[in-house]
C-alpha cells in the first residue's frame, strides 16, 4: 500500500510526496461503550490500514483527495468549515487541523494530501481513527512538531468529537495509536492513560462483516451516550465508570428502564474488562472466550447496539468448534462481529460461517483473518 499511495500521489498531484505515515485499523477486543464512560477498555491494532501521503505547499492552499472517493476538496488554509455530501470525508483532516490549534501545535501553511485504505468500509474497524492518527503524523512533521504520542491521540478524538460531530470516547484513537504486534492496548479512559497486554501464543482474529450499513450518523450512538450521562447523573458521580453494581439499584424509578440498563451494561462491561486481563495473564483463553461472549448478550439485551445478524453470527462461531468466544466489535448498530479462535479455526470453518449467515439473511459477510500490527508510524 506505501507504493500505491506514492503513484496516486503522484497521479493526483504530479509530484511525489514528501512524508507518508500509516495508521492501523482497530479490534474492540472488549469494553464496549466503556471508554467515553471513564471505564477502562482492551483493543488491537491490526494488520489493514490507512495511509496518508503529503507535500507542502506555499500557497496558503490545502489540497484534500482520497483512494477511494472522486475528486478533489480545495480549502483555504485556516477555513476548518465543516464540509458536507461527498466532501464531508475531509472533515477528518480538517478537524485535526483544527485540533492542533487548540492544542497549540503549528499547523501547515499548505500541502496537497492524499489517502488510501486497504481497510474494509463499514466494518467497525476506526477507518476514521486511522485517517486522523496518520494525520497528525504528517501534518505535525510537516509544521515542524514532534509532539508526544499522546498529544496526536488527543488531537484525533477532539477532531472526532468537534469538528466531525460524534461523541466518541479514547478507544479508537488510543488503540491507533499504541497498537503493539502480539499485544492488546489496554486504556484506563479517565486518565487517559495507556499500557499493553501481551497475548498468549496461539491466538487468531476472524471478522465477520455482514453488508448491512454499520450508521453511527443516525444519532443511535449519540442516544446511547445521552443515557450513559444520564444514569452518571442520576446517580451522582462524574461517570459510570465511578458507580458500583450495588448502587445500580437506587437507579430504579429515579430513570427509565432503558437508562437503566445502559448503565448495568457500561458497569459490568468494565468489571469483564479487569477480568479479561487478568485470564490473559494467567493464559486461560478460555476463560477470556466466555468474557467475551458474555460481552456480546450484554450488548444484545442491555444496551441493545447489536443487531440480528451480528447476534445469529455470534451464536453459530460460539457453537463452532476452535472458537473461545466472540462479540460485535465497535460501536455496534451494525459493523462486524470478531471471534478469538485456535489455530484449528481455519477459513473452511470460517466459509461454514459465512454461508449459514448468508443462507439466513440472504447475504454473505464479508471474512477477514486479521493479525495484530504496530501503531501508527511515519514512514
Amino acid at each position: 500500500m506505501r507504493a500505491e499511495a506514492d503513484e496516486k500521489f503522484r497521479v493526483t498531484y504530479g509530484r511525489a510526496p514528501e512524508l507518508v505515515a500509516r495508521a492501523p485499523g482497530r479490534i474492540e477486543f472488549i469494553g464496549n461503550h466503556t471508554d467515553y464512560n471513564g471505564g477502562t477498555v482492551l483493543g488491537a491494532a491490526i494488520d489493514r490500514s490507512l495511509w496518508v501521503a503529503l507535500a507542502r505547499r506555499t500557497d496558503g492552499q490545502w489540497n484534500f483527495s482520497s483512494a477511494q472517493r472522486p475528486g478533489l476538496v480545495r480549502v483555504a488554509a485556516g477555513d476548518f468549515t465543516r464540509r458536507a455530501g461527498a466532501d464531508a470525508w475531509a472533515n477528518y483532516p480538517l478537524g485535526v487541523l483544527q485540533a492542533f490549534g487548540v492544542l497549540g501545535l503549528r499547523i501547515p501553511a499548505g500541502f496537497d494530501f492524499l489517502a488510501v485504505s486497504d481497510l474494509p468500509p463499514g466494518a467497525g474497524l476506526s477507518s476514521s481513527a486511522a485517517i486522523e492518527l496518520a494525520s497528525a503524523l504528517v501534518f505535525a512533521r510537516a509544521a515542524g512538531e514532534d509532539p508526544p504520542r499522546e498529544t496526536l491521540v488527543r488531537a484525533a478524538r477532539h477532531a472526532e468529537n468537534h469538528n466531525v460531530g460524534e461523541p466518541f470516547g479514547i478507544l479508537d484513537k488510543g488503540v491507533s495509536g499504541f497498537g503493539r504486534r502480539d499485544h492488546l492496548v489496554r486504556i484506563d479512559c479517565r486518565g487517559p492513560s495507556y499500557d499493553r497486554v501481551p497475548l498468549p501464543p496461539g491466538v487468531h482474529f476472524w471478522i465477520f462483516n455482514p453488508p448491512a450499513a454499520h450508521a453511527l450518523v443516525d444519532g443511535r450512538y449519540a442516544e446511547r451516550h445521552r443515557e450513559c450521562m444520564a444514569a452518571a447523573q442520576a446517580l451522582g458521580v462524574a461517570c459510570l465508570a465511578d458507580a458500583t453494581p450495588a448502587a445500580l439499584d437506587a437507579l430504579q424509578g429515579r430513570v427509565t428502564d432503558a437508562v437503566a440498563r445502559r448503565a448495568r451494561h457500561v458497569v459490568e462491561e468494565i468489571a469483564r474488562v479487569d477480568a479479561c486481563v487478568a485470564a490473559l495473564a494467567a493464559g486461560n483463553l478460555a476463560e477470556v472466550g466466555r468474557l467475551l461472549s458474555a460481552s456480546h448478550r450484554s450488548s444484545q439485551v442491555l444496551f441493545e447496539n447489536s443487531t440480528p445478524e451480528l447476534d445469529f453470527l455470534v451464536a453459530t462461531l460460539i457453537a463452532t468448534p476452535h472458537v473461545y468466544g466472540a462479540r460485535l466489535t465497535g460501536g455496534g448498530f451494525g459493523g462486524a462481529v470478531m471471534a478469538m479462535t485456535t489455530a484449528g479455526f481455519d477459513a473452511r470453518a470460517a466459509d461454514q460461517v459465512a454461508a449459514a449467515a448468508a443462507a439466513r439473511f440472504g447475504a454473505r459477510p464479508q471474512v477477514l483473518h486479521l493479525e495484530t500490527a504496530a501503531g501508527a508510524e511515519l514512514l
